[in-house]
């Protein structure tokens, strides 16, 4: 089972696609970090987000207490506060990974985060890290109309660099506060994930391969598509916002609350009947989300549908001398 801990709703950005930051949480109402000691034992991934995290304080305590729960940590972050970043990962080392939200080269990145210097800040962030022998660290782009003509350069800038590339689309959902974003040209998006797959693919890296499959889906989301394989939040994934609420998700109209960590444990809020209306909320939701949170876990479930259509195209790429051939991802 994996997690996401929305430590705050406080950020310093102004993201062109996120109104969070109009709608920050009270800092005094945050959960403490004794409240993680709650969370199971033996989760396989846990992602600690906003707003900014490293608007916390005691981001580091609960890092810590994260680390107990889970094989594998990962904080989003703009990268905006390098020195703090860097004390971390002096305390923590390889235990942590990162992903740092650029939203393509730093013209761009810097209009649409709303945040002077943005991508200055971001790059040398990840250029610290990188230096200190950090493994688990990378971009991360949120890809609309407004930036996708950066994708393919960011990726390659990552690759380059020896970095990770983490793509999302634009959503619109309670924990954005936002209904507004939508695509223009939705094709001139798919077609910009569907160029990273092709790049993703011909690496030797299988993981790599794995995200082309990924980014396809991407692609169909940007298409207004089917998810390529069911959504199971609140089954295999769930989030903890910053008042202790439990939630399957947050890409849902409105919060679907399990309950309070502050009032129950964890697995009386699991196996309650608020959890099991709610996972059945989740079983008829048509939003078509394809979010690395629930598609990650749907995938990894399901690892032989990824793995034939890898397979399938890396053949392909073998045998063409145009490349591979894309068909819509098997599994839905």
């Amino acid at each position: 089972m994996e997690a996401c801990l929305i430590v705050t709703y406080r950020c310093n950005a102004k993201c062109y696609m996120c109104n969070t930051w109009q709608h920050p949480s009270n800092r005094n109402e945050e959960y403490s970090p004794a409240l993680v000691d709650k969370l199971p034992d033996g989760l396989d991934f846990i992602n600690i987000t906003g707003g900014e995290p490293f608007l916390r304080a005691d981001i580091e305590e609960i890092v810590s207490k994260a680390l107990s729960k889970t094989k594998r940590l990962v904080i989003s972050s703009n990268g905006y506060f390098t020195v703090r970043i860097v004390k971390l990962f002096e305390k923590f080392g390889n235990r942590v990974g990162i992903r740092i939200s650029i939203e393509g080269l730093p013209a761009a990145n810097d209009e649409l985060r709303g945040i002077k210097n943005g991508f200055d800040h971001g790059l040398r962030t990840l250029t610290a890290l990188h230096g200190m022998g950090i493994k688990d660290i990378g971009f991360g782009m949120t890809v609309s109309d407004r930036n996708a003509d950066d994708m393919i350069e960011l990726y390659r800038l990552a690759n380059a660099m020896g970095l990770e590339f983490a793509t999302a689309t634009t959503h619109n959902s309670f924990y954005f506060h936002t209904t507004d974003n939508q695509y223009h040209d939705p094709e001139k998006v798919a077609l910009t994930f569907e160029n990273v797959a092709a790049e993703l693919l011909k690496t030797n890296k299988p993981k790599n391969w794995f995200r082309a499959y990924f980014n396809m889906g991407l692609a169909r989301k940007a298409r207004g598509l089917k998810r390529a394989l069911p959504c199971e939040v609140g089954t295999d994934m769930f989030f903890v916002d910053p008042a202790g609420n439990v939630l399957p998700c947050n890409g849902s109209d409105e919060p679907m609350i399990m309950g309070n960590l502050h009032e129950q444990d964890f697995a009386l809020i699991w196996s309650g009947p608020k959890a099991e209306e709610i996972r059945q909320q989740v079983a008829n939701c048509n939003k078509q989300c394809w979010m690395i949170g629930s598609a990650g876990p749907a995938m990894k479930k399901r690892i032989s549908v990824p793995a034939q259509w890898v397979l399938k195209n890396k053949l392909r790429l073998l045998v063409s001398k145009q490349g591979a051939f894309y068909p819509a991802p098997i599994g839905d």
